[in-house]
C-alpha cells in the first residue's frame, strides 16, 4: 500500500509539479516535453520520479487507460504555504515580518506589487478588526 505521508518535494519534483499545475492532467511523454523546453529531461528518469511522487502523496496515477496519467494531487499554494512557513520557522525563528522585510530589499518590488502588497495588508487588518 502507497505511503500517503505527503513530505515536501525536491527540486526535480517541484519542477513536476509546476508543468502538473500549468496543464493539468499528463501522460509522463507530456511531462517530458514540457520539462525539456527548459532542460534534458529522460522519459525513465521522469516516471521514476512520478512512480515515488506517487507514493509520497505528491501525485495521483489515473490506470484507467494504457498510458498513465498523472496529476498534482497537492496544490500550488498549499505547497507554496508549506515551503514559506519553513522558510520562516528555520531562517527568520518564526518572524513573517522579518521575511517580508528581507524579500522586499533582495528584489526591488514594482509600483504594481507594492500596490497589491498594500492591498493584501489593508485586507489583513480590516478582518484582524
Amino acid at each position: 500500500m502507497p505511503s500517503r505521508a505527503r513530505r515536501k518535494p525536491t527540486e526535480g519534483e517541484l519542477a513536476i509539479l509546476r508543468v502538473l499545475w500549468e496543464r493539468g492532467p499528463s501522460t509522463v511523454r507530456g511531462v517530458v516535453e514540457e520539462l525539456s523546453r527548459e532542460r534534458r529531461a529522460g522519459y525513465t528518469t521522469v516516471l521514476k520520479f512520478l512512480q515515488i511522487m506517487t507514493e509520497k502523496g505528491l501525485v495521483r496515477r489515473d490506470e484507467a487507460r494504457r498510458t498513465h496519467v498523472y496529476e498534482a494531487a497537492i496544490s500550488a499554494d498549499r505547497t507554496k504555504r508549506q515551503f514559506v512557513r519553513d522558510l520562516i520557522d528555520q531562517l527568520f525563528a518564526g518572524s513573517a515580518p522579518q521575511l517580508v522585510f528581507q524579500a522586499l530589499s533582495a528584489k526591488k518590488a514594482s509600483p504594481a506589487e507594492l500596490a497589491e502588497i498594500r492591498s493584501v495588508l489593508d485586507e489583513l487588518e480590516k478582518t484582524k478588526k
